[in-house]
């Protein structure tokens, strides 16, 4: 009310003198944290007025809307004695709203409320309410730490303030949403093969078996050899490795080596019969431990083609995952317990898959198409499933689980480190503390 009645020149004055000592919030503030406190109403509501001494009081401020539009949809609001429903626009300062041109744009026509941090300037007639001495220094402060931190997270000093039960719900979601994103992924295979599940289950667990270094090149080789060619070789575990071995490139090396000559003359004979062409990815050997060198990979995989038909149905119907994982104990050909490559024999070595690979193949290809499968059929028992299989595998042992265990979180199983995985890569490396349920308790204490 002061400035309606001040002059003209102790108006300017007085917002200049204001200003100044506005500069640490203004510092702070930026548009997401402002929209995550009009949200939450993370600021003092006790006798709420707009810039023209109206009464407010906030019924719903709405749902954030992140597409083209006003910043919430959907509010209710008590301005004097009229309750309005409408969308609320936030700006930093009332000016914005000229310079974002939304004074003709048909997007903001249904505005009830224009909420500001700071009012510099009388805009139109759209009621206005300033916020910029109703949120507390204290929350700014908080916000401000956490985007300067260059800690493992960014809350590193302050989650152990937060409340046990907060973070095991988070931990739920998280584990969720690392689900549905590579869901996405399994959408997509589908969309390539006309819903045909089997052969999106062997694409999947084909990429998995080339670990980060080569999971390219061996979707890429799944790709180019269907689920019926295999089939019809599955008893002639040579020719599944002649397959693999050749569509990946690997057997155009100079060998007198009798079994590779073997392998040579079998995938030429498949090769024309079936019309292949290998892939153009090539696969790498360069800093990888030996055991999960390409050729033996690819030679467990063959052998695991060997042993079982119609996998992913079978694993739909098995009830039990200590099951599951004794099919994957298959040994391949004996010519690679005394190999690592084509070339260069060693000494005896069995070469069945790993448990760190077993439950490497549960986390990334097993768990996430039963959630899958279970989504697309409304069958709430698979995705049950799938949540118990990964609470029942051992978790992860990586620079992020090792990072979480030191600052005190339980890292059992596969459940609890696919959630701390998420929260590492998808919030905390991007300082989304805003978006994040452990941020949100750490900013509003």
């Amino acid at each position: 009310m002061y400035y309606r009645f001040s002059s003209v020149f102790l108006k300017r004055r007085n917002f200049r003198i204001v200003s100044s000592s506005l500069l640490p919030k203004i510092a702070a503030m930026n548009e997401q944290l402002f929209q995550f406190i009009w949200q939450f109403q993370y600021f003092n509501n006790v006798q709420l007025c707009t810039t023209d001494g109206a009464a407010v009081q906030v019924i719903s401020p709405g749902q954030l809307n992140r597409h083209q539009g006003p910043d919430f949809t959907n509010a209710k609001i008590l301005i004097g004695t009229t309750t309005w429903a409408g969308n609320i626009e936030l700006h930093l300062k009332a000016s914005d709203w000229n310079k974002h041109g939304h004074t003709n744009d048909e997007n903001y026509k249904n505005i009830i409320l224009h909420v500001v941090f700071e009012n510099d300037q009388s805009t139109n007639e759209i009621p206005v309410l300033e916020l910029k001495d109703r949120i507390a220094n204290s929350l700014l402060s908080r916000y401000r730490n956490l985007m300067r931190q260059q800690h493992f997270i960014p809350c590193e000093k302050m989650v152990d303030t937060v409340p046990e039960l907060t973070i095991n719900m988070w931990q739920t979601r998280l584990v969720t949403e690392r689900l549905e994103r590579k869901l996405a992924v399994i959408d997509d295979y589908l969309l390539q093969t006309h819903q045909h599940w089997e052969e999106c289950f062997w694409w999947l667990l084909a990429k998995n078996f080339g670990i980060k270094t080569n999971a390219q090149a061996f979707e890429a080789l799944a790709k180019s050899l269907s689920n019926n060619i295999l089939a019809k070789h599955k008893n002639q575990l040579i020719q599944l490795e002649a397959l693999l071995l050749g569509q990946a490139g690997l057997l155009g090396l100079n060998s007198d080596e009798k079994y590779v000559l073997l392998l040579k003359k079998e995938y030429q004979f498949l090769k024309a019969k079936y019309q292949l062409t290998p892939i153009h990815f090539p696969v790498h050997f360069l800093r990888m431990r030996p055991g999960n060198f390409p050729t033996i990979r690819l030679a467990q995989l063959a052998a695991l083609i060997s042993q079982s038909v119609h996998l992913f149905s079978k694993i739909v119907e098995e009830p039990s995952l200590s099951e599951v994982e004794k099919w994957f104990a298959v040994p391949p050909n004996d010519f690679w317990n005394y190999h690592y490559t084509l070339q260069d024999e060693t000494h005896f070595k069995t070469k069945t898959i790993g448990n760190d690979m077993v439950h490497n193949i549960v986390i990334n290809t097993i768990v996430p198409m039963l959630f899958a499968y279970g989504s697309f059929h409304l069958n709430q028992k698979l995705k049950d499933k799938a949540l118990a299989w990964l609470e029942q595998t051992a978790a992860e042992q990586n620079t992020i689980t090792k990072g979480f265990k030191t600052l005190g979180f339980t890292v059992k199983s596969a459940w609890q480190s696919q959630s701390l995985i998420e929260l590492k890569t998808q919030y905390c490396d991007q300082k989304k503390c805003l978006h994040c349920a452990i941020g949100n308790s750490i900013l509003k204490q």
